[in-house]
C-alpha cells in the first residue's frame, strides 16, 4: 500500500449494483467482467493520484489529496464504464479520517461509505463538504438526506443530470437522529442483519449495560429501512415502570390505539422494542401479538433475555480491542483532543473492559486529563465516568448508574451473591463459588440473565472489572468482606497446595487450572501479606514450579523474595520457596543467587529428611547449572537425584532426573552416551503417558543429530518435541523446540526460514525475562545461525528483524510447518 494522504482527505467508495443478480445472469462470464471493472477504475483513479486503501469483492475505497482531483476520477470512471454490464455507485465524501497502520478509521469513512451505499448504479453522490471544495457547475442538489448512520441530515448532491430513482436513505421511520455513527460492530451488525432477513421472527440483543445494545439495535433497524413494507418503528420503554403499559405504548408508537392485532395483521413490520429487562412480565404478550401477526419481526435490546418460544437471543460482547481504541480516538476528538493510538490509550480500554459507554465517559475526560494521567487515576473507574452527554437517559449518564439499573432488577439472595462474588478477580468455577459465595443455581443463573455475569468456558464465569467494583463496594457495605475474602484466600490456598503434590503426574492439568485461576491467586497472596505472611510463604512456595513451568518468571522471583523477606518460618515452607526462587534466579542467569537459594533449599530438605522434595530440589538445581554452563556439578546434582528416585521407586521422579543427566551428556558433547540414555527416556515417557519426558527424549536425540550435522532427523526430532511440549505451555522450552528446528532449516539450506526462527526464539526469552548463556547451545546458534546469515548476505539482517517479530503463536506455526 502506498503511504496514505493524511489532513483532509476526499474519500471515494465504489461499489456494483446487483452484483448476485448479476453473477447468475452473466454466469462464467462475470469473472471477466469484473476484472475489467477493477481495471478500468483503477486506471482512472490512480492516474489522478488516488491512492488505493482498500478493496473487497466488487467494491473499491480510495483516498484522493484533492477533491477535484476525486469528483473527475469518479466521473471518468463512470463514463468509461458506461458501455460494460456492470453499474457501479460511486459516493464522494471530504473529511478529515484518522491514519492508522491498518488504514484510515473514524466517522467520516463511515460517512463516505454510506453516502456510496445511499446512491444507484451508474450515480456518483458526493457530500456537501465535498461540493463546497470544488466547482459544483454540473452538480444537481439533491436535498437533505438522512443516512443509514442515523445522524443528523446530509446535504447531497448528484454530479450530471441523468435521472436516478430516489437515494437510498431513511424515509418514513421514528428512529432516532444519534450523535455519531457507529464504531466497530460491523460483524455483529451483519449478522443481526442477516437474522431479522431470513425470517427469525424475534431477536433479543442482551448484554451488560454500556455495551452498546441500543446504538447496535438502532443501527440494524436503519439497515432494513426500506426492506419492510409496513415501515420500522422504534418503542423506547426504559421509561415504562409497568409491564402492562407494554402493548399500550407498542400500539401508541405504530400508531394502532384501537386494534393493535388487526392492525399488524398482514403487514410487513419490523419493532425494536428497546429496554426491556425491567418489564420481562410482559414477554407472554409479545409472544402472542408475533403469533397474531406472521409479517411481524421484533427486535428487542435487554439486559435478560424473554423467554419465550422461538426467541433467539444475541448476547453482545464489549468491543474488541482495535475498535474500542478507534472508539476512544473518535470520541476524543469531538472534544477537541486527537490523539494518535498508543499501549496507554490500549491499556485504558483493557481497564474499561472494552465497554463502548465506559469508553465514550472516559474519553470525554480527556478534555482535562492526559491518557497517562487517565489511566492512573482509573484503579476507581466508577467515580471518574461521569458527566455523559446531556441528551443521554439518566441510567446512561454514569457509568455507576447504569450498573445500578441492573441490580435494582434483582431479589435480595441475588444481591447478596453479586456482592459476595466480587472476590473473584478473574474467572471462576461454579464449584468454586459455590464453596466460597454459598453461590446457588437460581441466584447465578439471575446475575447471568441480566449480565451482571458473564458464562465463559463450560463452568466458568467471569465479572466484567467495571462492574465487579460496583459489587466489591456492596460487598465493603455488607460487612462481610473480611470474611468472604478469606474464605476466597483459603480455597486457593487448597487449590495451590493440591497442585503442587501432583506437579509431576499431572503437570498439564495443574499447571493449566493455575493459569485460568492466577488472577485469583494474585488476590491471596496480596490478602495474606498484610494479614498472614508466613501462609502468603507457604502459598508462594507452592506456586513457584508454576511461575517457573508457565514463564511467569519475573513475577515469581519478586513474590517470592518479598514473601521470604517478610516471614521468617523454616521447615518445608521455607524450603519449597528457596527452592522454587532459586531455580527461577538461575534461569534469569543470576550465577550468585541461584545456586545459593536452591543450595539453602537442598540443605533445609537433608534436615527434613524428605527423600522426594530433596530429589526435586536436586534436580533444580542441576537445571540450574545447567544453564549457568557448570556442567560437571549439575551432572553430579542429576546423578544424586536420579538415585534417590530409583531407590525410592518413583518412576516419574526418576525420568525427570534422567532427562537432567541426558542434557549433561549433550552439553559436554558426549553423544554416544547421550542416545542410549535418551532413547530409554523416550520408551519410558510413552509407557506412562508423561508429555514432559516425551518432549525431553525427542530434543536431546535431535541435540545429538544437530551436532552429528544429520539436519534432516534433527528437525523431525525438534517439531515431535515442540508437539509434545505444546500441552504444557511453557514458552521457554517451546523457544529451545523453535530454535532448534530453526537450526536445522539452516544446515539444510533453508537460510530464510531458519533464521527467523533463530531470531524468533531469542525474542521469546526477552518476552518472559529469561536470560540464558547455555555455551553448547550457543555454540550451536553460532555455527547455523553463522551458516544462515553468511548465506543470505545483506538480507540476513531484515530477516532477523521479521524473526523477532513474529507472535509466539506464528513462531510455532512456522516451526511446525
Amino acid at each position: 500500500m502506498r503511504e496514505l494522504p493524511a489532513g483532509t482527505v476526499t474519500l471515494l467508495f465504489t461499489d456494483v449494483e446487483g452484483s448476485t443478480a448479476l453473477l447468475h445472469s452473466l454466469g462464467d462470464e462475470y469473472a471477466d467482467a469484473l476484472a475489467e471493472h477493477r481495471r478500468i477504475l483503477r486506471a482512472a483513479f490512480t492516474k489522478r493520484g488516488g491512492v488505493e486503501v482498500d478493496t473487497q469483492g466488487d467494491a473499491f475505497f480510495y483516498a484522493f489529496t484533492r477533491a477535484g482531483d476525486a469528483v473527475e476520477a469518479a466521473s471518468v470512471g463512470q463514463d468509461s464504464l458506461a458501455e460494460g454490464p456492470l453499474r457501479v455507485r460511486i459516493g464522494v465524501h471530504t473529511g478529515e479520517p484518522l491514519v492508522t497502520a491498518e488504514g484510515y478509521v473514524g466517522i467520516d469513512v463511515h460517512r463516505a461509505a454510506r453516502i456510496a451505499a445511499a446512491a444507484h448504479g451508474g450515480q456518483v453522490v458526493i457530500s456537501q463538504t465535498t461540493r463546497d471544495l470544488i466547482d459544483d457547475s454540473g452538480l444537481r442538489d439533491l436535498g437533505v438526506h438522512r443516512l443509514k448512520d442515523l445522524t443528523a441530515p446530509e446535504r447531497l448532491y448528484q454530479l450530471g443530470d441523468d435521472e436516478f430513482p430516489p437515494l437510498r436513505t431513511l424515509d418514513a421511520t421514528n428512529l432516532p437522529v444519534t450523535a455519531s455513527p457507529l464504531l466497530g460492530r460491523e460483524q455483529e451488525l451483519a449478522e443481526l442483519v442477516a437474522l431479522l432477513s431470513d425470517g427469525t421472527r424475534l431477536v433479543t440483543v442482551t448484554g451488560p449495560g454500556g455495551t452498546g445494545k441500543t446504538r447496535l439495535a438502532l443501527q440494524v433497524a436503519a439497515e432494513l429501512v426500506g426492506t419492510f413494507s409496513g415501515g420500522v418503528f422504534w418503542a423506547p420503554l426504559a421509561g415504562l415502570a409497568d409491564p402492562e403499559l407494554v402493548v399500550p405504548e407498542i400500539a401508541r408508537t405504530l400508531p394502532a390505539r384501537d386494534d393493535l392485532v388487526g392492525y399488524l395483521r398482514g403487514k410487513q413490520l419490523l419493532l425494536l422494542l428497546d429496554n426491556f429487562e425491567h418489564l420481562l412480565a410482559a414477554a407472554p404478550e409479545l409472544a402472542a401479538l408475533l403469533a397474531a401477526a406472521d409479517g411481524l419481526r421484533v427486535i428487542v435490546t435487554s439486559r435478560a433475555p424473554l423467554r419465550i418460544s422461538g426467541e433467539r437471543e444475541y448476547p453482545l460482547e464489549p468491543l474488541p480491542p482495535e475498535d474500542a481504541v478507534t472508539l476512544f480516538l473518535e470520541r476524543a476528538r469531538g472534544v477537541g483532543k486527537d490523539f494518535a493510538p498508543s499501549p496507554t490509550i490500549e491499556s485504558i480500554c483493557l481497564r474499561l473492559d472494552g465497554l463502548p459507554l465506559a469508553i465514550e465517559l472516559a474519553a470525554a475526560r480527556t478534555k482535562l486529563l492526559s491518557p497517562d494521567a487517565l489511566l492512573e487515576r482509573l484503579d476507581r473507574a466508577l467515580s471518574l465516568l461521569t458527566g455523559g452527554a446531556r441528551d443521554a437517559p439518566e441510567r446512561q449518564r454514569t457509568l455507576r448508574a447504569t450498573i445500578e439499573w441492573s441490580h435494582d432488577l434483582l431479589d435480595e439472595e441475588s444481591k447478596r451473591l453479586f456482592a459476595r462474588l466480587s472476590v473473584f478477580l478473574g474467572s471462576f468455577p461454579l464449584a468454586v463459588a459455590e464453596e466460597v459465595c454459598d453461590a446457588d443455581l437460581d441466584a447465578v443463573s439471575a446475575l447471568v440473565d441480566l449480565s451482571l455475569l458473564k458464562p465463559i468456558a463450560e463452568d466458568r464465569f467471569l465479572m466484567l472489572e467495571t462492574i465487579r467494583e460496583y459489587a466489591a463496594e456492596r460487598l465493603e457495605a455488607s460487612g462481610e468482606a473480611d470474611e468472604f475474602r478469606r474464605r476466597h484466600t483459603d480455597a486457593f490456598r487448597s487449590l495451590a497446595a493440591e497442585c503442587y503434590a501432583r506437579r509431576v503426574d499431572a503437570e498439564a492439568e495443574c499447571s493449566e487450572r493455575l493459569e485460568s485461576d492466577h488472577d485469583d491467586l494474585r488476590a491471596a497472596l496480596e490478602w495474606l501479606a498484610a494479614h498472614d505472611p508466613d501462609a502468603e510463604l507457604e502459598l508462594a512456595g507452592a506456586l513457584g514450579w508454576f511461575w517457573f513451568s508457565h514463564s511467569h518468571l519475573p513475577e515469581g522471583r519478586r513474590r517470592l523474595t518479598e514473601a521470604l523477606a517478610r516471614s521468617p518460618v523454616g521447615g518445608s515452607v521455607r524450603a519449597a520457596a528457596l527452592t522454587a526462587v532459586g531455580g527461577i534466579a538461575g534461569w534469569q542467569g543470576d550465577a550468585d543467587r541461584g545456586p545459593g537459594w536452591v543450595g539453602e533449599g537442598i540443605a533445609l530438605w537433608r534436615e527434613l529428611g524428605d527423600v522426594a522434595e530433596l530429589a526435586y530440589a536436586l534436580e533444580t538445581l542441576g537445571w540450574v547449572f545447567f544453564v549457568l554452563g557448570d556442567n560437571l556439578p549439575g551432572l553430579a546434582a542429576f546423578e544424586e537425584s536420579l538415585e534417590l528416585r530409583r531407590t525410592s521407586g518413583d518412576v516419574l521422579g526418576e525420568m525427570r532426573a534422567l532427562a537432567g543427566v541426558c542434557q549433561m551428556l549433550v552439553a559436554e558433547g558426549e553423544v554416544d552416551r547421550a542416545e542410549p540414555l535418551s532413547r530409554e527416556l523416550l520408551e519410558l515417557a510413552r509407557d506412562r503417558g508423561d508429555p514432559r519426558a516425551e518432549h525431553w527424549g525427542h530434543h536431546f536425540l535431535g541435540d545429538c543429530a544437530l551436532i552429528r550435522g544429520d539436519c534432516d532427523d534433527s528437525e523431525d526430532l525438534y517439531r515431535a518435541s515442540l508437539r509434545a511440549a505444546l500441552p504444557l505451555a511453557d514458552i521457554l522450552e517451546t523457544s529451545f523446540e523453535v530454535q532448534g528446528v530453526g537450526m536445522s532449516a539452516a544446515g539444510r539450506g533453508d537460510w530464510a526460514r531458519g533464521l527467523r526462527l533463530v531470531a524468533a526464539g531469542y525474542a521469546m526469552w526477552e518476552s518472559i525475562g529469561a536470560t540464558l548463556e547455555v555455551p553448547f547451545w550457543n555454540a550451536l546458534l553460532d555455527r547455523y545461525a553463522g551458516v544462515a546469515r553468511e548465506g543470505l548476505g545483506l538480507e540476513a539482517e531484515a530477516v532477523w528483524a521479521e524473526g523477532h517479530a513474529l507472535p509466539f503463536d506464528e513462531a510455532v506455526t512456522l516451526a511446525l510447518g
